[in-house]
């Protein structure tokens, strides 16, 4: 009963969101201001220092107090980690990282049988991949991509008590078999050229970021807050792709053709029907005042702000005709991985990998749901369960 009235709610925000931009913007609920229109969303999530993103607390559970890119606020201790990772996860991988899911993925729908998971398929290849690039491999006595999404359910969804009780457990574990892993590779070196050897490379050079808590929080930042995702965003693009014929043909015929940018364009498209999530959450930290004229609103120091991507990919401000699939819109139209200081550190690999998962399933003939409840999005919470779909040869 609580998911059904979840997802009934959730079906009723864009009507809600496109209610707000016109009369009432920014909207505020006790001390929780939610933004929607584009312009207002993005001077948000810009001005880092007035509206700072509130994940520290959390981070601290999960990294065992050490800091993480995610949790900073800008300044010199950010940019310096944000400089150290970037000679570590480099744009010149992205190529390769590509072509390996490709490979994973078609792997997988050939062995699928006709019949498949999407939200299966695309968890296993993005940790296969991701856990791979990273140097993290897969733990003795758990399951690193339960342990992953789990924690990112209490970093970005919820607080309750049994789930905090799990990862009470779960966080400790996996530094440990991350510091285990430093310790293995140090002491073994094998010249593998992923994320963790370069770390090492970097810590052998004396370079004063790569200390093994730096090198093990940095490993567990991006366990948690990247191969989770896909899993999550990816069904539900497949799900909008579904309920629109004319959109699914487009989609089918690029992806036969091997056109991975036309392809790309049509899954970001139908990302923006149903993004990641519906807003990203900010803490004023000074009183600032968002919006021009007279829906320009005071919001206080201290104040939750919810910045809404999801209405902001809608508004007819800055995205013509929103309600039309229009897979020829320019970048500045999407906000699937934030804006500003804070935007998704894997950017660039989420636009070289997300339409690949998919692309080898796009590409086999008589594509359609499965029947029954099967064949339709079901949803935990916020977030993807299953989608399962058929295929010919």
């Amino acid at each position: 009963m609580g998911q059904a009235i979840t997802s009934s709610l959730m079906a009723l925000l864009p009507m809600l969101f496109k209610v707000l931009r016109s009369v009432c913007p920014v909207f505020r609920i006790g001390n929780t201001y939610l933004v929607t229109r584009a312009d207002d969303v993005r001077q948000v999530f810009a001005d880092d220092r007035s509206f700072g993103v509130p994940y520290r607390e959390k981070l601290n559970v999960i990294t065992g107090g050490e800091p993480f890119i995610l949790g900073l606020e800008d300044g010199c201790h950010y940019r310096d980690d944000l400089a150290a990772l970037r000679q570590v996860m480099r744009i010149s991988d992205v190529e390769a990282l590509g072509a390996k899911v490709g490979d994973l993925a078609t792997r997988t729908v050939d062995a699928a049988g006709g019949r498949i998971d999407v939200v299966d398929m695309t968890r296993r290849i993005s940790f296969e991949f991701l856990a791979e690039y990273l140097g993290v491999p897969p733990v003795e006595h758990g399951d690193l991509s339960t342990w992953a999404t789990r924690l990112f359910e209490y970093q970005f969804v919820s607080s309750d008590r049994e789930l905090r009780d799990e990862v009470d457990v779960i966080a400790p574990a996996l530094r440990s078999h991350v510091l285990r892993t430093i310790e293995r590779r140090r002491d073994l070196p094998d010249g593998r050229d992923d994320v963790l050897g370069r770390c090492l490379v970097m810590q052998e050079a004396g370079h004063p970021r790569f200390d093994d808590a730096w090198i093990c929080t940095a490993l567990v930042g991006m366990i948690v807050g990247g191969p989770p995702q896909p899993a999550m965003v990816l069904p539900q693009a497949f799900e909008q792709l579904l309920r629109r014929s004319d959109a699914l043909a487009g989609a089918l015929r690029a992806a036969r053709a091997n056109d991975d940018c036309r392809l790309a364009a049509y899954i970001a498209e139908a990302m923006r029907f149903d993004p990641l999530a519906p807003w990203m959450p900010r803490c004023a930290l000074a009183t600032r005042t968002i919006g021009t004229g007279r829906h320009a609103r005071t919001i206080p120091a201290g104040a939750r702000v919810l910045a809404s991507m999801a209405s902001a990919m809608r508004d007819g401000r800055r995205v013509p005709d929103p309600g039309a699939f229009n897979p020829t819109r320019t970048p500045d139209q999407y906000l699937h991985f934030g804006f500003g200081v804070h935007q998704c550190f894997g950017l660039e690999i989420n636009r070289a990998t997300l339409h690949r998962m998919v692309k080898p399933l796009l590409q086999r003939r008589d594509l359609r749901r499965a029947r029954g409840p099967a064949g339709r999005l079901t949803k935990q919470g916020a977030f993807a369960s299953t989608l399962v779909v058929e295929f010919g040869a």
